[in-house]
């Protein structure tokens, strides 16, 4: 979704690694089914005390849901990710990304 355009905001834990990034910032992903790079290039840092936050605030469409199932989008989603212990104690993130370049 990411290389499609269609994601543009990626959800993070706002843990040691996440706060040192940086607007201007280049990330590469890398997908693991496939090898395939992309880099991307950091405009912003949306920054929230918990995911229920964020998912009231940031527009879920950018954040990789799809109409199909933007109805049941709920910040409990993310609790596959990161323990509601670290959410608690980091924050959360959502990174605004552009594509740079692929690989």
């Amino acid at each position: 979704m990411i290389k499609s355009g269609e994601k543009t905001i990626e959800l993070r834990l706002y843990d040691e690694k996440r706060r040192k990034i940086r607007i201007g910032d280049e990330i590469v992903f890398t997908n693991t089914e496939n090898g395939e790079t992309l880099a991307v290039r950091v405009i912003d840092l949306a920054v929230f005390a918990s995911f229920e936050e964020l998912y009231k605030t940031l527009p879920l469409l950018r954040c990789g849901y799809t109409e199909q199932d933007i109805a049941s989008a709920s910040p409990h989603d993310m609790d596959v990710y990161y323990p509601k212990e670290k959410q608690k104690e980091y924050g959360v993130v959502g990174i605004t990304i552009t594509i740079q370049k692929e690989y």
